[in-house]
């Protein structure tokens, strides 16, 4: 179907578009070699940026990295981020991916139980205390109350 000549008559978003569906397929078969040729074209080596250009450029690098070539995937996804302005794919990821860099969500860490006391721990622990040579007692709600003697 990619090859049909009615493709040819798509304006040239339609042709990628057609391009990435048929390498994608390709993919999807086994057929690595034959999705990178696929997308293999003049869009693809054009330095004028389109609205398709980043998710042309994604593909291949994509391609290209499951062929097991991450040097010219590297470089392709480099390309995709120069062209992926609105953000539209995650080619910065990828190829901060491919140079080493982990991204951690400090959210998402959490201590174990072991690493750190627990709250009530904590409360329980901190009992009597002096603050400015005043005696304090720790409430049960964890708030301090202060006597001056």
């Amino acid at each position: 179907m990619a090859g049909a000549p009615e493709v040819h008559k798509l304006d040239k978003a339609g042709q990628v578009e057609m391009r990435l569906v048929a390498a994608g397929a390709r993919r999807d078969m086994g057929q690595l070699e034959a999705a990178i040729v696929t997308l293999q074209s003049p869009e693809l080596a054009s330095h004028s940026v389109q609205p398709w250009t980043a998710r042309l450029r994604y593909a291949y690098a994509d391609a290209l990295l499951a062929a097991e070539r991450e040097g010219e995937a590297r470089e392709w996804f480099a390309k995709a981020v120069e062209a992926d302005k609105d953000g539209s794919t995650d080619a910065s990821d990828r190829l901060a991916e491919l140079d080493g860099v982990e991204f951690v969500d400090a959210f998402d860490e959490t201590v174990g139980e072991d690493d750190s006391e627990s709250a009530a721990e904590v409360v329980e622990d901190a009992g009597d205390d002096t603050v400015d040579g005043a005696d304090t007692d720790v409430a049960e709600d964890g708030r301090k109350d202060v006597d001056d003697d």
